[in-house]
């Protein structure tokens, strides 16, 4: 285990939103105003634009007031996404940063830090890949600080409950000694944790 300090670490604004677009609402455009005169990547924890994720609803819903940020944001489906068919409305928005179709995991590295992005909604076949690409992921990692981000949190006293799905990717990050997870649904925000 390699030890750091805060004087080793490059000091970076990273700023996190979940549950955004819904064409009847106001709140996406009052939380994208919040992002004016910041810079600094955007993380988005799923559930972008409602209720369906479909191509017109980020077109309608989503880039009026989220659009001007796309550049900066590094996303993650949520169940809403999964509306449409194959998420085919989010893949399409946003291109290579959401990962390939049909997985939607993705990481990056943005100063001392390995930026993860999974995908929550899969199961079965396509969540067992998720995982050994997880695992395989944070192995090579050589980044001092891992943020891995997703959309439904293992651990929730919100309306959804705790999320059994994600406890094999909690208990692979929480061994690997990830420093920081985040994961939004529901009305009660996000969740943050730390190991």
């Amino acid at each position: 285990t390699q030890r750091v300090t805060i004087k080793d670490l490059t000091i970076a604004k990273i700023f996190a939103a979940g549950d955004i677009a819904d064409c009847d609402s106001e709140g996406a455009a009052r939380t994208a105003s919040l992002l004016a005169g910041h810079s600094g990547p955007i993380l988005a924890l799923g559930d972008l634009a409602y209720p369906r994720g479909s191509s017109d609803e980020f077109r309608r819903c989503f880039d009026p007031v989220w659009g001007r940020f796309k550049g900066r944001i590094i996303p993650v489906p949520g169940n809403h996404e999964y509306g449409t068919p194959d998420a085919a409305g989010y893949f399409e928005y946003f291109g290579a940063s959401a990962g390939n179709p049909g997985e939607g995991w993705h990481s990056r590295a943005i100063g001392a830090w390995r930026i993860i992005g999974l995908n929550s909604n899969l199961v079965g076949a396509a969540a067992a890949a998720q995982l050994r690409w997880l695992d395989a992921e944070l192995a090579a990692n050589r980044q001092p600080c891992t943020l891995a981000f997703f959309h439904h949190p293992r651990f929730s006293s919100g309306k959804h409950g705790n999320q059994d799905a994600m406890d094999a990717v909690w208990r692979l990050l929480a061994g690997r000694r990830a420093t920081l997870v985040l994961a939004g649904s529901g009305c009660v925000g996000m969740r943050i944790s730390a190991f």
